[in-house]
C-alpha cells in the first residue's frame, strides 16, 4: 500500500522531481496572470512597461538562487550551460523553442475546442494572439534596440525574430519606399494538414489580428492589409500574404 503523502519528505525521489517541474508551470502561470491583469488594469502599453520592469529583476532574481543551488554561473545575465553550448546547438534550441510555441499554441486550442467548441477555440484563440504578437514585438523591439517609430526596416527586422518565423518559410519583397509585402511561403500547420488530405485553416480572421497588433506594436503608424489567407484562395507558392504599408503622421 502507497504510503499516505502528508508533507514534502513523504515524496519519493519521483515525485519529488515531478513537483519541481510543476512548480515551475505554476511561476510561468502566475507570471502571465500578473501581465494579464496588469493589461486589465492599466491597458496594454502599461502593462508592458511594468512587465519589462518585473521580468528583468524577476529574471535575474529567480536565475541567481537557481544558479546557487543547482551549481551554475550566472554572467552578464546569461547561465553558463547556454554559453557552453556551440553555435550550431543554440541555432538548434531556437527552432525547437518556436516548434515548441507552436505546439504549445495547438494543444491549447484543442483543448478549448473539446471542452467546448471550435467557434470557442477561435475566440480564444484571437484574444490570445492579439495580446500575444503585441508583447512578442514589444519584446523583440527591446531585444534588438528599435526605436519607438521604427518603420518598415524596423518591421521587416522583427518579423525576423517572431517565433514563428523558426520553424516556417517566409518572404519579404520591398513594393515601395512606403510599402512591403509579406508571405508565408510555407506555412508547418497548413503543410501538415495538405500531407493529411485536409482543407487549408480558415486562419485569416485571426492572422488580421495577428498581423495588425504585431506592426502595429513596432510602429503605430503601420497599416495592414490582407492579400490572400485561407479560406482565400491562394497560388501553390504561399498560404497567406500581407501588405505593410507605412501612413506618415503629419504631426511627427
Amino acid at each position: 500500500m502507497e504510503k499516505e503523502i502528508e508533507r514534502l519528505e513523504d515524496l519519493t525521489h519521483e515525485r519529488l522531481a515531478e513537483l519541481i517541474v510543476v512548480m515551475f508551470h505554476q511561476i510561468l502561470v502566475h507570471h502571465g496572470l500578473y501581465f494579464n491583469e496588469a493589461v486589465h488594469q492599466f491597458g496594454m502599453e502599461k502593462a508592458l512597461e511594468i512587465m519589462d520592469s518585473a521580468w528583468k529583476k524577476s529574471y535575474r532574481v529567480q536565475t541567481r538562487r537557481l544558479a546557487k543551488t543547482l551549481g551554475f554561473s550566472f554572467e552578464d545575465g546569461i547561465v553558463q550551460p547556454l554559453l557552453n553550448m556551440s553555435r550550431d546547438d543554440l541555432l538548434g534550441l531556437v527552432k525547437s523553442l518556436g516548434a515548441n510555441w507552436l505546439a504549445s499554441d495547438g494543444i491549447w486550442f484543442q483543448s478549448v475546442e473539446a471542452s467546448y467548441s471550435m467557434l470557442d477555440a477561435q475566440r480564444c484563440a484571437g484574444g490570445c494572439i492579439g495580446r500575444f504578437c503585441a508583447f512578442e514585438a514589444h519584446s523583440i523591439k527591446s531585444f534588438l534596440g528599435l526605436e519607438d517609430h521604427a518603420g518598415l526596416d524596423g518591421l521587416k527586422k522583427a518579423l525576423r525574430f517572431r517565433l514563428y518565423h523558426q520553424i516556417n518559410v517566409q518572404s519579404i519583397i520591398d513594393e515601395d519606399p512606403d510599402s512591403v509585402v509579406f508571405r508565408m511561403n510555407e506555412c508547418i500547420v497548413q503543410s501538415t494538414r495538405k500531407d493529411k488530405g485536409l482543407d487549408d485553416y480558415p486562419c485569416k480572421s485571426t492572422g488580421m489580428v495577428e498581423y495588425r497588433s504585431f506592426a502595429q506594436a513596432i510602429d503605430e503608424r503601420i497599416i495592414v492589409e490582407c492579400l490572400g489567407c485561407p479560406p482565400d484562395h491562394h497560388p501553390d507558392d504561399w498560404y497567406c500574404s500581407w501588405r505593410f504599408t507605412l501612413k506618415e503622421d503629419s504631426d511627427t
